[in-house]
C-alpha cells in the first residue's frame, strides 16, 4: 500500500517527537565550501550559548541535500550546506519523503577560483580556454559545426598564448556543488562562446547542457574529492597542475596558492562582490523546519548565522572568505529565517 505525502509527514513527525529526546545536537550535512563558514559559527555558537556545538559533516553539495530529503526524524540532518541552490528534482525529492517546509538561506558569495603553485607562473585564460581544456566533446579544430573527442594534451594546444605543459586540472567530484557550478558558469561560460553550439539551447536545452556541461575522462580533468586540502598538497608537489576550489580556500593558502587570471580579472574579494570576476556563485543553507523546536537550537544557530556581527561586512565571517549580501538582502533574508518562511519550488 502506497502511503500519502500528508500520512508520511504525520507519521515522519510522530516518530521524531517520540526519539527527540535521543539527541541534543544540530546535525547539519553538505557543501566543502561552506562547511568552513559553518564551522566558525558552529564554533562561536557552541561556545556563547547554553546549546551544544553543531556536528558538521562536509559532505558535497549533493550529497548534502540527497541526505538532507531522505526524511524527517532524529537519524535525519537538520541543516544542509549547499554552494548552490536546491534544484527541482532535490525539492521534489524532499517533498515525497515528508520534508514538506524548508527555508532557504543565502548567506553570500563565493567565487571559483583555478589555482596553481606560487612557485609557478601565473595562469592567464578565458573562459573559453577552460571549455576547450576540459571538454569531452569540443569544436573540431579543422573547423565546421563538429563535435569531436576533446584532442588538446597541453595548454598550448588549446591557446598558442599558453604553457606548453600537460592539462591537468585537479577539481571536485560530481557531487560537488562546486563542480556543479564550475561546469554551469566556467564551462557553458566558453561553451557558449560558440555561436552555433548556443544556437544548440533553443532547440535541445539537454544536448547543449550535455556538450557545455560534460568534463573530459581521459586523465586531463583529476577527481580530487571533497578535501580541498588534498589539492593543495598536489598542486604544492606538481608545479604545472592546476586546482578548483572556492576563492575563500584559496585566500586561506595565499602564502602556497595563487588563483589565476579569467577574462583579464584576477580572483579578489572586491572583484566577486562587485560581480566583475566572471566565475563567482551565491552560497546558502536549507532549514528543515519540521526539525525546529524539537532538536534544540536550530533557530538560535540561524539567527547566528545572519546576524550582522557575523556574515554583515564588519564581521567575523568576511575575514574567513565570504563576500556578503548587499544590505538590503541580508535584511530580508534575516526576516525570513526569523520567521522560518519556507521556500517554493526552485525553478
Amino acid at each position: 500500500m502506497k502511503l500519502s505525502a500528508l500520512t508520511v509527514t504525520v507519521l515522519g513527525t510522530l516518530a521524531f517527537s517520540s526519539q527527540a529526546l535521543a539527541r541534543d545536537t544540530i546535525n547539519i550535512v553538505g557543501s566543502s565550501t561552506v562547511f568552513p563558514f559553518a564551522t566558525t559559527v558552529a564554533e562561536r555558537f557552541g561556545e556563547t550559548t547554553e546549546f551544544n556545538t553543531p556536528k558538521i559533516e562536509s559532505t558535497g553539495s549533493g550529497g548534502g541535500l540527497k541526505l538532507f530529503c531522505a526524511g524527517v526524524g532524529v537519524d535525519e540532518p537538520d541543516i544542509t550546506n549547499a554552494s548552490r541552490r536546491m534544484k527541482v528534482s532535490e525539492f521534489e525529492t524532499c517533498q515525497e519523503n515528508g520534508v514538506e517546509e524548508i527555508t532557504e538561506v543565502m548567506i553570500g558569495y563565493d567565487g571559483i577560483a583555478i589555482a596553481n603553485s606560487k612557485e609557478a607562473d601565473q595562469f592567464e585564460v578565458s573562459l573559453r580556454d577552460l571549455f576547450l581544456a576540459l571538454a569531452k566533446d569540443v569544436p573540431d579544430p579543422d573547423g565546421g559545426e563538429e563535435l569531436v573527442a576533446n584532442p588538446y594534451k597541453t595548454w598550448k594546444d588549446v591557446n598558442s598564448d599558453l604553457p606548453d605543459v600537460a592539462i591537468e586540472v585537479l577539481g571536485p567530484p560530481p557531487t560537488s556543488g562546486t563542480r556543479d557550478a564550475f561546469a554551469e558558469i566556467a564551462m557553458e561560460g566558453g561553451c557558449k562562446t560558440f555561436d552555433w553550439i548556443a544556437d544548440i539551447k533553443g532547440e535541445d536545452k539537454s544536448k547543449y547542457k550535455s556538450i557545455c556541461h560534460t568534463v573530459r575522462e581521459d586523465g586531463a580533468y583529476v577527481e580530487a574529492g571533497e578535501n580541498d586540502n588534498l589539492i593543495v598538497q598536489k598542486l604544492e608537489a606538481n608545479e604545472d597542475a592546476l586546482g578548483i576550489f572556492g576563492f575563500s580556500f584559496l585566500d586561506q593558502n595565499t602564502d602556497k596558492l595563487q588563483g589565476s587570471i579569467i577574462d583579464g580579472v584576477k580572483p579578489t574579494f572586491d572583484n566577486i562582490a562587485s560581480g566583475d570576476y566572471p566565475v563567482s556563485r551565491s552560497l546558502q543553507f536549507y532549514i528543515k523546519n519540521a526539525h525546529v523546536g524539537t532538536i534544540p537550537g536550530i533557530q538560535e544557530y540561524a539567527n547566528e548565522f545572519t546576524s550582522e556581527h557575523a556574515w554583515g561586512p564588519d564581521g567575523y565571517l568576511p575575514p574567513k572568505g565570504l563576500v556578503p549580501l548587499p544590505e538590503d538582502m541580508r535584511k530580508k533574508i534575516a526576516k525570513r529565517v526569523r520567521n522560518l518562511e519556507p521556500m517554493s519550488s526552485p525553478e
